[in-house]
Formats: C-alpha cells, structure tokens, sequence
C-alpha cells in the first residue's frame, strides 16, 4: 500500500469516492438529489469539479489515495473546516457556467440540495474536517481507511490544527465503526424527518477527536 495526494488524472476515481461517501449505506447522496441526474452525468459533472479553478472540498488538490499495485483503492479528504460551503457552490457555479446550465438550473440544483442544511453538522471554524472516505468494494478489509486517517491527522497536526472531525449518515454502521477505530468519538447529531424521507436515513452524526 502507498498513500499520495490526489493528482488531476484521478479526477474520476475521486468523483467514485464522492458519490460513494456521500450515499454512505443509502442509494443517494447530495450530488444524486441536488443534480436529480442519471449516475453517469452525475458523475461526469463531480470529476469536473474536482479539478475546477476553485478549489473546494471536492477538489483533486484536497485528498489523499491509497494505492495498492500503483491502482487508487481507496480516498479521503483533510481540510480546514471554514468556509467549506462558499467554496463549494463556486465550484458548482464554475463547472455549471463550463457546460452551459443555464441560471434557472443552477437555482433549481441549490433548491433541490438545500434539503441538508436542517441535519448537516460539521467541525467549528478552528478544526481540521475528514470527509469524502470511501474504498473501493475490491479492496475493502485492507486498512486502508485507518491509514488515510492517520495519514490525514498527521496533516492536520502539521497545519496546527488540535481537533479533527469526521461526519457521516446516521445507520451506517461501517463507518462509525471504522471512525471509532482511529480514535473518534461521538460529538453531535442532527436528525430531520423531511431529509429521512428523502435519503432514507434519519440525519447526520459527527465524530470528534484531539490531534
């Protein structure tokens, strides 16, 4: 196994892991229900943003891989946790612009992803966010989760951060397990009925931890 950074041309192996992280255990994330299209253009447009001019949270710049055999098998991001929400709709507004939505689409996609704002907890301005982790189905049973994490805490520590946090779909159990293994804890939750009707799980919870 080899952890790097993510380059431009992991672009669509980075756009998986969004999709992916986002739906946790459900069927849909925040790019199904905020886009509202078929996989493959959903998929299309997130390997676009992720190498956009502005650098988001999505963005290719912001994540580690873990390799094995020289194939990406697995990824996280690790970013300071301010201003995550401006710079992601720049993204969006950038890449829609890029492919011609038109101002009533990108109007419709916001309205369609407000749906989050309700439950959606995130680390305080001060701390170091973990999100995004997904392996690969090939590859999973491996390690690789903890040793992005660790990989991932090490940066935060460097940058002079003194908390990480870590968000996730409340039921999906792997992923609390995983996060409890390196060494989170339980922080807060938010739970809405209109988002468990769309998603299929009640909210959101958040891990903390010291670094």
């Amino acid at each position: 196994m080899t952890i790097r950074s993510a380059r431009v041309d992991d672009a669509h192996f980075i756009a998986q892991t969004i999709l992916s992280s986002q739906r946790g255990h459900r069927s849909r994330g925040w790019f199904d229900v905020a886009l509202g299209w078929p996989e493959a253009a959903c998929h299309d447009f997130i390997a676009r943003v992720t190498v956009a001019r502005a650098v988001s949270m999505w963005h290719v710049s912001q994540f580690l891989i873990a390799e094995i055999d020289g194939r990406p098998a697995a990824a996280l991001c690790a970013v300071p946790a301010a201003g995550t929400g401006p710079a992601a709709w720049r993204a969006i507004e950038e890449v829609g612009a890029a492919t011609g939505l038109a101002a009533p689409e990108l109007d419709a996609i916001r309205q369609r992803g407000a749906y989050m704002r309700t439950c959606w907890v995130q680390g305080g301005e001060g701390d170091w966010m973990i999100e995004h982790v997904a392996t690969d189905p090939a590859y999973r049973a491996r390690g690789l989760v903890q040793a992005l994490i660790a990989r991932a805490l090490d940066q935060g520590r460097a940058a002079g951060f003194d908390r990480a946090t870590i968000s996730f779909l409340i039921g999906n159990q792997p992923a609390e397990r995983a996060y409890a293994r390196a060494g989170f804890v339980f922080a807060e939750e938010k739970r809405d009925p209109a988002f468990e009707a769309i998603i299929g799980a009640p909210g959101f919870r958040m891990f903390a931890r010291a670094i």
